[in-house]
């Protein structure tokens, strides 16, 4: 136990002061230690200092402390690894970038290159300010200009990503609305043959509950007339003519409600109806119910207004009577007459039994027979039913005939608007009545005129997206199909004008490119051949020319004069010649040589022009001074370049004399 307490660093009390030995090496110093040192011991209950055995000079004075602290602060390494060894992975050649996990940036191998992160440029919650300032924070002018052209290069292909898109999806609502009219149209139809099996079910119930009754000697007499009278459809249209003007002299103010028009005639008239109060069921006047093939009259009796002056003593009674006013009409696809006997409670069912409601709307008005017997009401229901039902087959008739219109010229006409200055074309048009369906024969297929509309659509989409050379070529297919079409005029106009009309936007849009770029020859050649293709020959020729001669003003107007007058003409002639001279040598390579006099033409004004500009600037020069010797030869000597295209300009450079 006495063992194990350790040594004390205390200053123990001594009359002589410790003193620090002097160093000794590491690599001994473990081996010293445990040689020279031995652990202290008690004697009589009293600390003995320690002894160093095995050592040559005597201890000195503090020699335990100086051992002690060598033994509290020296260390003992390890030896060091061997860094010239052949398998060690080698060091990087640049410093490394740290790792951005906010922005998760790449880390190149080379510090010379910047990659753009798309994914980083993407996200929506992306700082530009700080993600410039953490990628580009280091680099150099040429690494930015990398960087640029990177961003340059994205932005393009993102744009032409874009207008693919916009065609693709266009395209694709265009395929989606034609399947979503073909069903619509399905859906009609089957629409129309359920409605066909209802009503028929329903008139078969109808005329179930029907009673049998024997035709009487009238009945008979009214029949054998009417097939008399139905002998022709001018007889029967003539006898709905009669019933009309009956229902106009009979009922005052019918006239209002049904005009005359063809087909309308009277299907059933019934007078036993009265007029209920839809809150207390009473009675409120006395009707009459008129059905027409595409109406529904209501007329109310009204009692006659006589003049009590006119009348004599005993007639006031006998002429005062009843009249029928017309109250209200509706069409028979607007309303809806319902059986009230199948809807009324048990309580009221014996009150209702001869009872419809008929509904309009918000609006809803309701009657009831007199009669005893349920015929009058089943009859006009029934009759109701195969009106309405003759109506809507009528109504869809025409619908499907003014859809079929869509294949018309008129339609054709009506969608382009450059077609309202074609006053003889839409004259034409609107005279002629009978227009069969127009058919073309196109690579062995019949189309019609909505593939045509097709075709003028796509072409559409190319002048748009700016595909010049398949705008070109499609203008050329249906050119080509217009000219096929001798037999038909008025297709063969409608087709050209549309064409053309497709074809003057896009001469539009290659002039404007051809004048942008009417310095770089091979541009200007496709643009000429897109030009001349589309039949401008003459615009082609005038815009590029035209846009030679802005070069021209442009570039003299820059040499500017600044004192030296050898010098200013020097830089105007050459600047007007070498245009010149290239213009030229464009113009041949790009147009046919017949039209080669009117750049001849055009050559011949800029070289006037240029004589203006020496006279006016030689003005106060006098003739044959050295200056003026020196500009004339500069000019003379740059008009020579036309000689490298043919023309021959020298001889036509000069000063005008004043006295001429």
């Amino acid at each position: 136990m006495e063992d194990k307490k350790g040594f004390s660093l205390r200053q123990k009390k001594s009359p002589r002061r410790p003193a620090i030995s002097a160093p000794k090496q590491l690599s001994n110093q473990s081996t010293t230690a445990h040689q020279t040192f031995q652990a202290p011991h008690r004697v009589n209950g009293l600390k003995e200092k320690p002894t160093h055995a095995n050592t040559e000079r005597p201890s000195r004075p503090g020699e335990k402390t100086a051992d002690l602290i060598k033994r509290r602060y020296s260390t003992r390494f390890a030896q060091l690894p061997d860094f010239n060894q052949a398998d060690a992975p080698p060091l990087p050649n640049g410093r490394l970038q740290p790792e951005n996990p906010k922005l998760n940036l790449p880390v190149s191998g080379s510090a010379h290159s910047v990659n753009v992160d798309v994914a980083a440029l993407k996200d929506p919650k992306l700082d530009p300010e700080s993600y410039a300032t953490t990628v580009l924070a280091d680099a150099s002018d040429q690494q930015l200009r990398e960087y640029q052209t990177s961003l340059r290069k994205l932005k393009n292909r993102a744009s032409t990503d874009l207008q693919q898109n916009v065609f693709q999806n266009r395209s694709q609502f265009i395929k989606i609305s034609k399947d979503a009219e073909k069903l619509n149209n399905e859906m009609r139809t089957l629409r129309s043959q359920l409605a066909e099996v209802s009503t028929s079910v329903s008139n078969l119930m109808l005329r179930a509950n029907i009673p049998e009754s024997r035709p009487t000697q009238d009945d008979m007499a009214t029949r054998s007339r009417k097939q008399a009278n139905r002998s022709s459809r001018a007889d029967l249209q003539n006898m709905w003519n009669v019933q009309l003007h009956e229902l106009w002299k009979h009922v005052e103010g019918s006239q209002k409600y049904l005009p005359a028009i063809p087909g309308r005639h009277v299907i059933s008239e019934q007078s036993q109806w009265v007029e209920l109060d839809a809150a207390t069921w009473r009675t409120k006047k006395r009707a009459r119910i008129i059905l027409l093939n595409d109406h529904l009259m209501v007329a109310i009796e009204h009692k006659r207004r006589v003049d009590p002056s006119t009348l004599k003593n005993g007639e006031r009674e006998k002429k005062a009577g009843t009249k029928l006013v017309a109250e209200k009409c509706w069409a028979l696809q607007d309303i809806d007459i319902l059986d009230l006997a199948s809807m009324a409670n048990t309580r009221d069912k014996d009150e209702m039994t001869n009872a419809i409601n008929i509904r309009c709307g918000h609006e809803s008005f309701t009657y009831r027979s007199d009669r005893s017997s349920t015929s009058d009401k089943t009859k006009l229901l029934s009759d109701f039913r195969m009106a309405s039902e003759e109506l809507r087959r009528a109504l869809r008739a025409n619908t499907e005939t003014s859809a079929k219109g869509t294949d018309t010229m008129n339609y054709y006409a009506a969608r382009d608007p450059t077609l309202s200055q074609k006053t003889d074309l839409l004259r034409s048009l609107s005279n002629s009545k009978n227009r069969p369906e127009v058919l073309i024969e196109v690579d062995g297929n019949q189309r019609n005129l909505r593939w045509v509309e097709g075709q003028i659509d796509e072409l559409d989409i190319e002048v748009a997206l700016q595909h010049f050379e398949d705008a070109v070529r499609h203008v050329e297919s249906l050119r080509k199909l217009a000219r096929g079409l001798n037999g038909n005029t008025m297709a063969q106009d409608l087709i050209v004008t549309k064409v053309d009309g497709r074809a003057n936007k896009l001469a539009d849009l290659v002039v404007q490119r051809l004048k942008d770029t009417h310095s770089f020859s091979n541009a200007t050649q496709t643009n000429v051949a897109w030009l001349v293709r589309l039949g401008f020959d003459d615009r082609a020729r005038e815009s590029f020319l035209q846009a030679r001669s802005d070069a021209i003003t442009k570039r003299a107007r820059q040499c500017i004069f600044e004192g030296d007058l050898r010098d200013y003409i020097f830089q105007v002639s050459f600047v007007y010649f070498t245009l010149m001279k290239n213009t030229v040598k464009v113009f041949q390579q790009c147009f046919p040589t017949l039209m080669m006099s009117a750049c001849v033409k055009w050559a011949k004004e800029h070289l006037d022009g240029f004589n203006v500009i020496l006279s006016r600037q030689l003005s106060s020069v006098q003739r044959g001074s050295p200056t003026w010797n020196e500009c004339m030869d500069q000019a003379k000597a740059h008009a020579m370049m036309v000689n490298e295209v043919g023309l021959d300009f020298k001889g036509l450079v000069r000063v005008p004399d004043e006295d001429s």
